[in-house]
Formats: C-alpha cells, structure tokens, sequence
C-alpha cells in the first residue's frame, strides 16, 4: 500500500522540490532508498507519518528519517488530542517559519522568546495552536503510549491470526509487513476480489451491527486532484487496491468478543459465497 520507491524517478521533473512517502497503515516506505534518490536529486523527504507515531523503519521512528516528518493527533489516530499534530524538522533554519505558520502568520512566538522587539503578521498561516485541555488529552495517552501499542498489536494479530486461513485459500489478502519494519497496529484491513464484493461485504457486516471502513479515494481521482494534480505514470495499483481494501473495526481497548464477532461476520459472508 505504499509508494513504490521504483518508480518515483520517472515522476521527477524541473519543479519537484521534494519527495513526499506516506506510511501507510503505519508502515515504513522503503526510506533508504527514497533517501538515496533524493540525495541524488538534490530534493527534501518530508514523511507524512500521520498514521506512523510509534512505528520503525529498520529500527529508526518513521518520522524521523527524512528533512521534516509530519505526526497527527487527530481522533483515529492511535494516540489522540482531538485534533491536531506535530512537525519534525532535521534543519534547524526551518523552525522559525514553521513557527509563524502555527501562530497565525504572525512571529508572536518569536517576540516572546525575545528574537524580535515586536511582533506583527508577516506571512501566510493558520491558528494551529492546540489547548492545554487537549494537549493534557494528549499527554495522559503518551505516557501509557507501550501498553496503548501493544494492546493494538495483540488486537491485530488476532485478527491475522484468525482470518489466515482465507487468506491462504486467497479469499482474501492480509496486510503485508516487512520484516525490517516494525508496525503500530493503526489499522487492520482486509483486501476483497474487487469492488462489487467489498460492498456486498459492507452490507453484510452493517446487517450484522458492525462498522466497517470503505477507506480512502484516491488522490488522484478527488476533486481537487483532477484540479491541481498530475498521476505519474500508469494507474496500476492505485484505483484497484483503495476499491477492495476494506478496514475493520481496530481501537485500544478491543474486546476479544466484539473482535470474534467481526471475525465471524466476515466468514459467515464468505461461507456463503
């Protein structure tokens, strides 16, 4: 489910400015190569690990690989504030921007740190200060941030371990881990046939109580996408695998009988295939 490191030259052209790998499912991209690519090309990495807070690529935190990484807070994510991230930055010279983006365009910040001798709005930004209330949400989370991953973890293998054997009679694909990658259970999906069976399995598991997630539309094909964006290549994977892939009910605290019960509505579905 991750950008494949193959094809990312032919996509460069004179105004690429940087690299820009997503970590699925809290998954590392395969970053050496990415990072040798961009080194070549003179261009920044910049990780959006979102779903990859508490993740490794080759024992290094996704996040923390590239020029800058990007965390998010939001409420799916694995540890939550509500709303709201971080930013990574391995060059020192970017943070006094990034600073006055985050107050409103304005270097506030700066004054208050005794940088400048006032403080006035000087370029574009936004309000993305977060509350101490959420900021405190989101503390009390990181401090049992081991027992909320491993909790996830066992959650996922359940599931794996349960729905193997349709996956060895290729009813249906699991997720892919590689061995130099060590996860965060952010999310455990499933890969149906195609389009027409996943949503007939969405009706069967919705029948059934349970809410299943139909995921992503690809960039490419949103609005803004055909507006602003350009596919790189040939859409091989891209269409096909977010029309099948579907996630299941994953969360810190999941019941071994509310998770064999999303494992039963998926079998009971395929038994009667």
């Amino acid at each position: 489910m991750n950008l494949d490191e193959n094809k990312i030259e032919a996509a460069i052209t004179k105004k690429t400015r940087a690299i820009v790998p997503v970590h699925y499912a809290g998954v590392g991209c395969e970053m050496d190569a990415i990072l040798d690519i961009a080194k070549r090309h003179n261009l920044l990495v910049i990780e959006d690990a979102a779903q990859g807070v508490n993740a490794y690529y080759k024992g290094k935190a996704l996040g923390a690989l590239g020029d800058m990484g990007c965390y998010s807070f939001h409420e799916t994510k694995n540890y939550s504030m509500g709303e709201g991230g971080a930013l990574l930055m391995r060059d020192a010279t970017y943070v006094d921007n990034a600073t006055i983006m985050r107050e409103k365009g304005t270097n506030r910040t700066l004054y208050k740190l005794g940088k400048v001798d006032k403080y006035t709005w000087i370029m574009p930004g936004s309000s993305y200060l977060p509350s101490e209330l959420n900021a405190a949400y989101l503390y009390g989370q990181l401090c049992e941030a081991d027992a909320i991953n491993e909790d996830r973890l066992h959650s996922w293998q359940r599931y794996y371990d349960e729905l193997r054997p349709l996956a060895e009679d290729k009813t249906i694909e699991l997720p892919v881990v590689p061995a130099h990658c060590k996860h965060n259970a952010h999310m455990f999906y499933i890969k149906c046939r195609d389009l027409e069976e996943r949503s007939a399995l969405i009706r069967h598991m919705l029948n059934d109580r349970i809410l299943p997630a139909s995921h992503y539309i690809p960039l490419h094909s949103a609005t803004a996408g055909l507006k602003y964006g350009v596919f790189a290549g040939e859409d091989e994977y891209t269409t096909k695998e977010s029309e099948r892939l579907l996630r299941l009910p994953m969360y810190y605290g999941l019941k071994e009988e509310d998770l064999q019960e999303v494992v039963k509505s998926v079998k009971t579905f395929y038994k009667a295939q």
